[in-house]
């Protein structure tokens, strides 16, 4: 059936607050998505490429970095629910060499308890990360930037945002399948929901056209006054933590299922997932809760995603933005030159997210409610 339109009074008020949001952005462009039970409204603000001067078009291809752990832990959810492997294996059965390896589950691993430390916080890598943008590397190499600083503590006693627990679920998927990462992806997810244009770039490049070009402040050679264009950094050192490529209308579809688990998992999985949650506001197996909406946001160098589904009102919500350059009072973090100051902190996509979730009276925020 042909998805009807939102009412014009709300396509008024969102229009609206991505405009607004995005005057506060530190990126040149942003691509939105709504779709609610009264219709879809999809839209493009701003440039694709400051150069040429060619705007934004729904629909372009992004990189859309750690959204990638939410297809993660859902091929885990899907092999456990198979009887594959259990939430409750330690990683050591699969994967050998990690500190405490005896001890952390998958389960840890997929809710940030475990205390493995995430090798983009080591120094070793970031060297190299940001001397040579174009740089690849194995899963093996990132857990090794990994090892010998973990780990942080005992597993399950404090919350610890890793990219290393990811792509070690990526290594355990891999090892109980006997297939690539990305097959697993393909077969279990993107197949089943009719995804054709969500990418795994592996060591390539390249984007699908058509795409934006991305900036960011990261590298050695960005400065505030000459952003680096990072749209064909190499995206390999994300692997099942952050390196996947999409499209609005992917996510959108994408973003129902991620929350309803509907084509992806049984009721029973999924409201094992949507209780994993330790408090009602947190992190679980691969997805993020807060103020009633469920999903991610994802970084990579150049782009910044949001994806978030609010279970109550069958809302999902994508927000991409060519750009992970943050604006507002971010204390010593560098910012572009026309930094709007009195305003929070926040990545572009991150932003004009907040403002359409307001627009659509069910305001999100990571702040808890006194």
């Amino acid at each position: 059936m042909k998805q009807k339109t939102l009412p014009e009074t709300l396509v008024k008020e969102l229009d609206a607050a991505v405009r607004g949001a995005l005057s506060q952005a530190a990126a040149p462009g942003a691509i939105v998505g709504v779709k609610t039970p009264e219709g879809e409204w999809k839209g493009a603000w701003g440039l694709a490429d400051t150069r040429t001067g060619s705007p934004m078009v729904a629909g372009m291809h992004t990189r859309i970095g750690s959204v990638t752990k939410t297809f993660t832990g859902t091929v885990l959810m899907q092999l456990a629910e198979a009887g594959k492997l259990s939430l409750n294996d330690t990683i050591d059965t699969y994967v050998a060499g990690v500190p405490n390896g005896d001890k952390i589950t998958l389960r840890h691993l997929a809710n940030m308890t475990s205390g493995v430390s995430s090798y983009t916080r080591a120094e070793s890598f970031l060297d190299i990360f940001f001397d040579d943008s174009h740089q690849t590397y194995t899963p093996k190499q990132l857990l090794d930037f990994a090892i010998p600083e973990s780990p942080l503590f005992e597993p399950g006693e404090a919350f610890d945002y890793s990219n290393t627990n990811t792509v070690l679920l990526g290594m355990v998927i891999e090892k109980v399948t006997g297939m690539p990462v990305e097959k697993s992806f393909e077969t279990m997810i993107f197949e089943p929901l009719g995804l054709k244009n969500t990418v795994w770039p592996g060591n390539s490049t390249e984007i699908p056209a058509p795409f934006p070009q991305g900036l960011t402040l990261q590298g050695n050679a960005a400065t505030p006054e000459r952003p680096s264009n990072a749209t064909h950094w190499n995206p390999s050192w994300g692997w099942t933590a952050g390196e996947m490529i999409s499209n609005l209308d992917d996510l959108l579809i994408y973003g129902r299922a991620l929350g309803t688990g509907q084509g992806l998992l049984s009721p029973v999985s999924q409201q094992e997932r949507l209780s994993s949650f330790p408090v009602p506001m947190g992190y679980g197996i691969g997805l993020g809760c807060a103020t009633g909406w469920v999903g991610h946001t994802g970084e990579l160098p150049g782009y910044n995603t949001t994806l978030f589904y609010h279970a109550a009102s069958d809302t999902t919500v994508v927000v991409q933005a060519n750009s992970d350059i943050r604006s507002g009072d971010c204390d010593d973090e560098e910012v572009l030159p026309d930094n709007p100051t009195g305003i929070s902190c926040s990545s572009p996509a991150s932003r004009v997210f907040e403002a359409v979730s307001i627009a659509l009276k069910h305001p999100f925020s990571m702040k808890v409610a006194e």
